[in-house]
């Protein structure tokens, strides 16, 4: 049997686990570590295994005076792509990969952001792409989303992967390094803890996204399925 992939987990706060993404990756042999960044830091780069996973958070891409993990943790996705070590950001993850690769963010965007699941349609650079081909040969997917800031401007060399009716930049890749919006790995469960956060109906947003759920999980587990591939082909390689 092949030696299982690696993959570590930044987790930026509490409140944003890997929930359903890291069994998804367990099915598709890649080992999960997760690193808590608020309490751990940013861990060197060599530390980091076959691929790297940087999930969401309540603060803010430009919060640095309060995280100072967040221009550290900027450093680390540039040298992340430099390495050509697979990259998924997530949220949050998405938004500081764009602002550590020259892109921009707007924090608490007027239009309110998205909350709950929405389509998002797939650019035709997508159909090529080896992360998210798969779901892209639909010309659209659902997935949860669960924010109010948004990148604005993409990184100066980025190639565009994915839109939504709202906002442009819902996918993106830059070298190694993709950045999604969206939330493949939350759960109905998860959705309606973040509602409640927020001062919303926990029941109201988990009965709307179970009633989804069958499609936001093969979703999810397609690009779960899709970047484990990409590890195992790190992992092979080295």
């Amino acid at each position: 049997m092949a030696t299982p992939a690696r993959a570590t987990i930044l987790q930026l706060d509490p409140e944003v686990p890997i929930d359903r993404f890291g069994p998804w990756l367990g099915a598709n042999r890649v080992l999960v570590r997760a690193i808590p960044i608020w309490q751990r830091g940013v861990p060197e780069l060599s530390s980091l295994g076959d691929g790297v996973i940087i999930l969401g958070g309540t603060m803010s891409a430009h919060d640095g005076a309060d995280h100072p993990w967040i221009d550290p943790l900027k450093e680390l996705m540039r040298d992340l792509i430099a390495a050509r070590v697979p990259t998924l950001g997530i949220c949050l993850g998405h938004q500081l990969l764009a602002e550590a690769c020259g892109g921009t963010v707007t924090v608490s965007d007027p239009g309110g952001g998205e909350h709950g699941a929405y389509p998002i349609f797939w650019t035709g650079a997508a159909r090529t792409d080896p992360l998210v081909q798969h779901l892209a040969l639909n010309g659209s997917s659902t997935f949860p989303e669960s924010h109010s800031d948004v990148v604005t401007t993409l990184p100066p060399d980025a190639i565009l992967l994915a839109s939504s009716e709202r906002y442009a930049n819902q996918a993106f890749r830059v070298g190694s390094a993709v950045g999604v919006q969206f939330h493949p790995e939350a759960s109905p469960e998860l959705m309606g803890r973040w509602a409640e956060l927020h001062g919303d109906s926990a029941r109201d947003a988990r009965r709307s996204l179970q009633t989804l759920d069958g499609e936001l999980s093969r979703n999810g587990r397609l690009l779960a399925q899709a970047f484990s591939s990409q590890l195992h082909t790190r992992a092979i390689a080295a």
